[in-house]
C-alpha cells in the first residue's frame, strides 16, 4: 500500500531538520504512544516504522539519495501489508486525518475485508472512528458545516455495519447532533440557485423546530443541551435572514398547524410583509384572519390589526382599532399629535413596517416605506373597488330583507340635456375617449326598447326572477342527486350540463329577442324619432346627421365657464367627506383645463387635483397629436353623475357626458368629428398629501 506520505511527516520534522532534532522527535513520538485503545502489535509496528525512518534520515547517505528521490518528483511511501495500518496511524498522526479515513475506510470494504474478529479488524474500526470525527473537526474550522456532518454521518454508519465501539459511535452521534445548527446555516446560506441544498436545509430547520417543540422548545429533546432556549433564538434570527418570505410564510404556517403560537404571529408578519412588498392585498386579509385568532399573552393586537384596515383603505375601521389598544402610552401619543388623527395612523403604520415587518427576508429589500404609492397602485385600488362593491351589496342586502331599505341611498343629480343618442357601444374607444376607428351604426330603436323596458319594469320583477332562478337549480340539484349520473365519469356530468345549460341560453335568448322585436314595433310606432311624412323615407346616415347638428348646437351654446369655475379660483378639496357638488366641479375643472390644453390653447396647470400620472397621460397624448399635426376641440358637459362608492381615501364617481370631439389640422382644416351622447366615464379620486386628486379615468364603459 502506497501513502501520501514522506518519512520527514512521518516522525514529525521540518525537511531541514539536524540529525539531533530528528532523533528528538523520533523519542517523543515513541514517548507518546496513542492510548485510544489500539493493539499492542499495531503499536510495536508504529515504533518499529518510526525506527527505521530516524535511521534514514540520520544517516547522511541515505538521507541524500532520500532528498534526491523526492526531488525528482518521488511522492508517497511504500508499506507492506502487515505494516499498513501501523502507517495509517502515522498517516493520522502527521495530521492527514480526512486521507487516514478515505483509505481505511476503503480497508474495511470488500475485498479488502480484515477477518471477522481479527486484530486487523479492531485496529481499522478504531481508526476510522478516530479518523472521522478528527476529520469533522477540520472541515468545522473552515466553516464547511456539511461536509464535516459527512464525515460524522460515515463513521457512525461504519461503526453500525461492523457492530463494534458503542461509546465511539455515541460520541459521532452527539457531535452530529450539535452540529446541526451550524450544517443548516451553511446549507441555507449558500446561492439560491443551489436548489437542492437550499431544500435540504429547509427541511433540516424545519425538523429541528419540531423536535424542540416549536420554536417555544416546549420538548425535551436532544438538541437540549447543545442550545438552550436563548441560544436558539439568537440562531433563528440569524438563519431568518437566509430564508426568502415565501419560504418563512410556508414554515410558519406549518408550525402553527402543530400548535406554535409565535410561528403563527410570525406568519402574521411574513404574510403582511409579502402582501405589502409585492402589492398582494389578499395576504393582507389572510394576515389578519390569522392575528386575530391568536391569543398570545402581552400581545396588543389592536393597533396590528389597525394598520391592515388602513392598508386596505378602512379609515373609520382603523381609527376604532387604535382607539381600542390596551398601550396607553400609545393612546395617548394619539391623543396629544398635532396633526390629524389619520396622519398619526399613518406614520405608525409607516415605522411599523419599515422596523417590523419588511426586515429579515431574502428576497425584500428594506427601504423607505411609501404609503402613497400603495395607495395610488392601480392594483390595489382595483381590490379595494371590488372589496367596497362586496362590503355595499352585503349591506343593501340585509337592508332589504329587513325592509329598511332607503331609495335615497346613494345620491344622484341629473342634467336636463336630453339627446336622442343612448346606447352606443364604447368599448372599443381609445384613451382619453376620443375617436373610434371606425363609426359603427347608431340602433335607434335599440335605445328606445331598453328606455321603455326600464320605466315599465319594477324591481320586483328581477328579484323575483332571480329567486326563480335559484329555485330551479336547486331543485334540478336535489333531482341529479339520487340519480346513477352522479356514480357517473366526471367527464360525462360535464358534458351533460354543458348541454343542459347551452340548451337553456338558446331558449332565453329565442325569447328574449321575440319579446324585444314586439316591444321596439310597438315603441317606434308610437313614439318617432324624428318627425317626418308617413310617405317620406329617411336614410339612417341622415337621422345621424340630424342627432350630430342638434348636439353641437347645444354644446357650442353653453358657455364655457358653466363647465367649471374659473382655474385662479379653484381650490384643493381638502374636507374629509367632500360634497357631490365638490366632484362635479373638480371633474368639470378637469374637462376645461384638459379641453384647452389638447386644442393648443393653454398650459396643463393641474398637479393641485390631478395625479402625477394622469398628467403624463394627458401631455403623452399631446405631443401624438403635435406629431401627426393635428389638434382636438373637445366639447364636454355632464349630464348625470352617481357615486359608486365613497370612503375617506377613496371616492368612485359615475359620469355620463354629453361629449362631442372635433379633430382640425394645424392649418385649420377639419378632419373629423365624434359626437358621443352619453359618454360614460368612471373617475376615480384618491386622497393623497391632505386633499383630493383625480388619480384615474376610464371611458367607454
Amino acid at each position: 500500500m502506497e501513502l501520501p506520505l514522506d518519512h520527514f511527516r512521518l516522525i514529525g520534522v521540518s525537511p531541514s531538520a539536524t540529525s539531533e532534532e530528528i532523533l528528538r522527535a523520533f523519542q517523543l513520538r515513541l514517548d507518546k504512544t496513542p492510548d485510544e485503545g489500539f493493539t499492542y502489535e499495531v503499536l510495536t509496528q508504529r515504533s518499529e516504522l518510526l525506527r527505521l525512518t530516524a535511521d534514514l534520515l540520520t544517516d547522511p547517505e541515505s538521507r541524500r539519495e532520500y532528498e534526491n528521490l523526492l526531488l525528482n518528483g518521488t511522492s508517497g511511501l511504500e508499506f507492506s501489508s502487515n505494516r499498513e495500518v501501523a502507517a495509517l496511524i502515522l498517516l493520522w498522526e502527521s495530521g492527514s486525518s480526512k486521507e487516514a479515513f478515505k483509505i481505511t475506510r476503503k480497508a474495511l470494504q470488500p475485498p479488502q475485508t480484515p477477518a471477522l474478529g481479527s486484530s486487523r479488524e479492531a485496529d481499522l474500526t478504531l481508526l476510522a472512528a478516530l479518523t472521522a470525527r478528527d476529520s469533522a473537526f477540520q472541515e468545522q474550522e473552515l466553516r464547511s458545516y456539511s461536509n464535516a456532518a459527512d464525515f460524522l454521518q460515515e463513521g457512525i454508519q461504519l461503526l453500525q455495519r461492523m457492530g463494534k465501539l458503542g461509546e465511539r459511535r455515541k460520541e459521532l452521534e452527539e457531535d452530529l447532533v450539535a452540529l446541526l445548527p451550524y450544517r443548516i446555516l451553511d446549507l441555507l446560506s449558500r446561492d439560491l440557485n443551489d436548489q437542492e441544498s437550499h431544500k435540504k436545509g429547509l427541511s433540516m430547520l424545519e425538523n429541528l423546530i419540531i423536535k424542540r417543540g416549536g420554536l417555544e422548545g416546549s420538548n425535551k429533546s436532544e438538541y437540549g443541551d447543545y442550545l438552550n432556549q436563548q441560544d436558539f433564538e439568537a440562531f433563528f434570527q440569524q438563519i431568518k435572514t437566509y430564508l426568502t418570505v415565501q419560504e418563512q410564510i410556508d414554515l410558519f404556517l406549518e408550525l402553527q398547524k402543530r400548535g406554535s403560537l409565535e410561528a403563527g404571529f410570525l406568519a402574521f408578519l411574513s404574510l403582511t410583509a409579502i402582501g405589502f412588498s409585492r402589492r398582494k392585498p389578499e395576504k393582507l386579509f389572510e394576515a389578519r384572519r390569522i392575528l386575530k385568532k391568536l391569543n398570545l399573552s402581552g400581545l396588543d393586537s389592536m393597533p396590528l390589526i389597525g394598520c391592515l384596515d388602513l392598508l386596505l383603505a378602512d379609515i373609520d375601521q382603523a381609527s376604532a382599532r387604535f382607539s381600542s389598544s390596551s398601550d396607553e402610552n400609545l393612546r395617548d401619543w394619539l391623543g396629544n399629535y398635532q396633526g390629524n388623527k389619520l396622519e398619526a395612523i399613518c406614520i405608525f403604520c409607516k415605522n411599523w413596517l419599515e422596523n417590523d415587518v419588511l426586515v429579515g427576508y431574502r428576497d425584500i429589500d428594506s427601504k423607505e416605506v411609501d404609503l402613497d404609492a400603495w395607495f395610488e397602485d392601480r392594483e390595489i385600488q382595483e381590490f379595494i373597488e371590488k372589496l367596497e362593491k362586496k362590503s355595499n351589496k352585503t349591506i343593501i342586502k340585509s337592508n332589504f330583507q329587513n325592509q329598511q331599505f332607503k331609495k335615497d341611498y346613494s345620491t344622484k343629480i341629473t342634467e336636463d340635456l336630453n339627446s336622442p343618442i343612448d346606447n352606443i357601444d364604447e368599448r372599443r374607444l381609445p384613451w382619453p375617449g376620443g375617436i373610434k376607428q371606425e363609426y359603427e351604426k347608431l340602433d335607434i330603436q335599440e335605445r328606445k326598447f331598453n328606455e321603455e323596458i326600464f320605466k315599465n319594469k319594477s324591481i320586483e320583477f328581477y328579484q323575483y326572477f332571480i329567486e326563480k332562478f335559484a329555485e330551479l337549480k336547486f331543485g334540478f340539484g336535489e333531482f341529479l342527486k339520487g340519480k346513477e349520473i352522479i356514480r357517473s365519469s366526471p367527464y360525462l356530468i360535464y358534458i351533460y350540463a354543458f348541454l343542459i345549460l347551452f340548451t337553456f341560453g338558446i331558449g332565453i335568448g329565442f325569447l328574449r329577442n321575440n319579446f324585444k322585436k314586439s316591444i321596439q314595433e310597438k315603441v317606434v310606432s308610437e313614439k318617432p324619432l324624428i318627425a317626418i311624412d308617413e310617405n317620406q323615407k329617411v336614410s339612417e346616415k341622415d337621422i345621424i346627421q340630424e342627432i350630430k347638428k342638434d348636439t353641437l348646437i347645444k354644446l357650442k351654446s353653453l358657455p364655457e365657464k358653466s363647465n367649471a369655475i374659473n382655474s385662479s379660483t379653484f381650490k384643493e378639496i381638502t374636507t374629509a367627506s367632500p360634497s357631490l357638488e365638490d366632484i362635479r366641479n373638480l371633474i368639470n375643472e378637469w374637462l376645461r383645463i384638459k379641453s384647452n390644453y389638447l386644442a393648443g390653447k393653454s398650459e396643463l396647470n393641474l398637479s393641485k387635483f390631478v395625479s402625477n400620472g394622469l398628467i403624463d397621460r394627458t401631455i403623452e397624448e399631446r405631443q401624438k397629436d403635435i406629431k401627426k399635426g393635428i389638434y382636438k376641440e373637445i366639447y364636454s358637459q355632464i349630464r348625470k353623475m352617481d357615486l359608486e362608492s365613497q370612503t375617506s381615501s377613496r371616492i368612485v364617481a359615475l359620469v355620463e357626458l354629453n361629449y362631442l370631439e372635433r379633430i382640425v389640422k394645424s392649418s385649420g382644416e377639419f378632419v373629423n368629428e365624434t359626437t358621443l351622447t352619453p359618454l360614460k366615464v368612471k373617475y376615480i379620486f384618491g386622497f393623497s398629501n391632505k386633499s383630493w386628486k383625480l388619480v384615474d379615468f376610464v371611458s367607454g364603459l
